[in-house]
């Protein structure tokens, strides 16, 4: 039994991908990319936009301003940092949305 739980506990969580739209990227001083992404409302989350940093720009190559995307992120060295991100159809209001 108890091997059961370890091997249970080993395996990676599945990605919680978020959607939001993307507004602007921008770049600090001291070379930091960032991306700023406004989040669409959840239970408990109104309309909101949070910057997150780019560790990899080619995740963001290409992609236009006021594009619909779905992302994942992860706390790296303190701060929110994108891990993923691709581009996805808008969600409409009053639609299921994945």
């Amino acid at each position: 039994m108890a091997m059961g739980c370890a091997a249970a506990q080993t395996q990676e969580p599945e990605p919680v991908y978020t959607r939001a739209r993307l507004t602007s990227t921008f770049e600090e001083a001291g070379g930091k990319l960032y991306v700023r992404l406004r989040l669409l409302p959840r239970a408990k989350i109104p309309f909101t936009t949070q910057a997150f940093r780019v560790r990899d720009p080619s995740l963001v190559a290409g992609l236009p301003e006021g594009a619909w995307v779905k992302f994942t992120t992860a706390r790296i060295d303190g701060e929110n940092t994108l891990t993923s991100i691709h581009v996805v159809e808008e969600c409409k209001r009053f639609q299921h949305c994945d």
